[in-house]
């Protein structure tokens, strides 16, 4: 089968390589019909994350079910199926209480000697507690199955930070970063009620998202800039909930000075670089909570799907330029230069 592989900064490539295989009997092999591009795997893109040349990538995809292991009894083949990022085995404590992204047997894809999302198909350890079926007939909308692919990470991720953020009915909540999961993070507090939704990105094309996902204002400064403004828009008290989506030093520092008294940062944003932008001092006179981190998505797909598959929330306007597999290498050049906001893969 064929597969992207990262061989060095910005050297990605779509290879030959051995075809996903039933290897325990509690695995699944599923046929890949969407996949995509996640900001996350540009670090490794830019040499920021450290891969082994030859290593797969890619960790958010939806298809067929194509083989079952002896031991899988939830799935069958022609299953159609979304993939959280990682998977677990269900039954280990963290997974019990919800956070499948600890598991003790879970993983991630495109891990060494794993296959990626990016790929044409792909092997599923626990088939059973990771794989979530999706409705037959999704595979014939094309903009549902866009929606839906969602689930793998980045809406489940913008909903992590809202959470995180104790984003609630009648709450001002403020969204530093505008790309994918910043806006999924729009989406889930509008989803959730916020009553005034506050979007720090400064690229029209993505602030028009923010806006049709629920935004009510715009900030395009930066820095100690972005604190003013998003004091002035709060009477000088800042957010009760400020979603973190970019995971730099001087995003967290935004995100704690736009950050009212007693208020909370939920925090998604895949941390790189040395600083850490956190001032305890302001925090602990503030009282403000920071919550977040990798979001255990898995458990949050059966509380968002049936609002995608509903249209209560269309998270696929995110995706702003589309490729087949071969031009994956292309894509990831397109969200390096910022001119894509995120790439979907159909095969």
């Amino acid at each position: 089968m064929r597969a992207t592989t990262i061989h060095a900064p910005h050297d990605i490539r779509v290879e030959e390589v051995p075809d996903a295989a039933i290897r325990r009997p509690e695995d699944a092999v599923v046929r890949v019909l969407r996949a995509c591009i996640c900001g996350s795997d540009l670090w490794a893109y830019r040499g920021e994350a450290a891969r082994q040349p030859g290593q797969r990538i890619g960790h958010e995809f939806l298809g067929v079910v194509e083989q079952t292991g002896a031991d899988v009894a939830g799935l069958k083949v022609g299953d159609l199926v979304v993939a959280p990022f990682t998977w677990s085995d269900g039954v280990c404590e963290y997974c019990v209480e919800g956070l499948t992204t600890s598991c003790v047997h879970g993983g991630i894809w495109g891990a060494v000697g794993h296959d990626g999302g990016q790929g044409e198909a792909v092997r599923v350890p626990h088939a059973d507690a990771t794989l979530v079926k999706l409705p037959a007939d999704a595979v014939s909308d094309d903009r549902l199955l866009t929606a839906l692919l969602t689930l793998s990470d980045v809406m489940g991720t913008g909903h992590h930070a809202a959470l995180g953020a104790g984003v609630r009915p009648g709450a001002t909540v403020a969204v530093v970063g505008d790309g994918a999961v910043g806006l999924c993070g729009v989406l889930a507090a509008k989803r959730l009620g916020a009553e005034r939704i506050i979007a720090l990105g400064r690229h029209q094309a993505r602030t028009d998202i923010a806006r049709k996902f629920g935004a009510t204002d715009v900030v395009a400064e930066r820095g100690e800039a972005a604190v003013a403004a998003v004091r002035e828009l709060t009477r000088g008290q800042g957010a009760h909930a400020v979603i973190e989506a970019v995971g730099t030093g001087q995003s967290m520092r935004t995100a704690i000075g736009i950050t009212r008294p007693g208020g909370a940062v939920g925090y998604v944003g895949v941390p790189h670089g040395s600083a850490t932008g956190l001032d305890l001092g302001v925090m602990f006179d503030a009282n403000i909570t920071l919550r977040g981190g990798v979001a255990p998505v898995r458990s949050y797909i059966p509380d968002l799907m049936p609002d995608i598959l509903d249209g209560t929330i269309d998270p696929s306007p995110v995706f702003d330029l589309s490729v087949d597999l071969d031009g994956v290498p292309r894509g990831y050049g397109a969200m390096d230069d910022r001119s894509a906001l995120k790439v979907l893969v159909t095969f």
